[in-house]
């Protein structure tokens, strides 16, 4: 699972027994949502005012695929969006307060059911949007053009020449 619902972490079968000694942060400077317009899905990029690198709450696992191999994976849990977001859809990640990490990660010293008041809404005015090209919609590309806002959906020069 690619996310996972704060609400429901204990319900679930495959994470309720993550929640007390599998949690995780996983660094990002942003992330990418799509705001509908009728039938056209803008991408947006959603991140920090300050521009700064921050941790989002999840849980890891390790498993056994069916061929045997073992499988190292982790889900983002999500939670609802706040007033920034909630235009754009409808869960946001949850990204952790710096002074907050430190507790989700001590999982021997804050039992899940302290720790589940971290995953809340980040704060709105902490956080800015902008719209960037479709060509995150792509996995030929991945580089810093993918979130450079754009206007009109106009595709960067680089980026035009690399999906070439």
């Amino acid at each position: 699972m690619i996310n996972a619902r704060a609400e429901t972490l204990t319900e679930k079968p495959a994470l309720k027994h993550l929640v007390g000694s599998h949690r995780c942060i996983i660094p990002a400077d942003g992330f990418y949502e799509w705001r509908k317009e009728g039938k056209r899905k803008v991408p947006m990029w959603v991140y920090l005012k300050s521009r700064e690198p921050f941790g989002l709450a999840g849980l890891w696992d390790v498993w056994r695929k069916p061929d045997g191999k073992r499988m190292e994976s982790f889900t983002i849990i999500t939670t609802e969006p706040n007033e920034l977001v909630r235009p754009i859809h409808n869960r946001m990640p949850v990204i952790l307060r710096p002074e907050d990490e430190e507790q989700w990660l001590d999982a021997s010293r804050t039992p899940f059911v302290n720790a589940k008041s971290l995953l809340k809404p980040y704060p709105e005015e902490l956080m800015e949007t902008h719209d960037v090209s479709t060509i995150v919609n792509s996995a030929k590309y991945d580089g810093p053009e993918c979130v450079q806002p754009v206007l009109d959906d106009e595709i960067p020069r680089a980026a035009q020449l690399s999906l070439l």
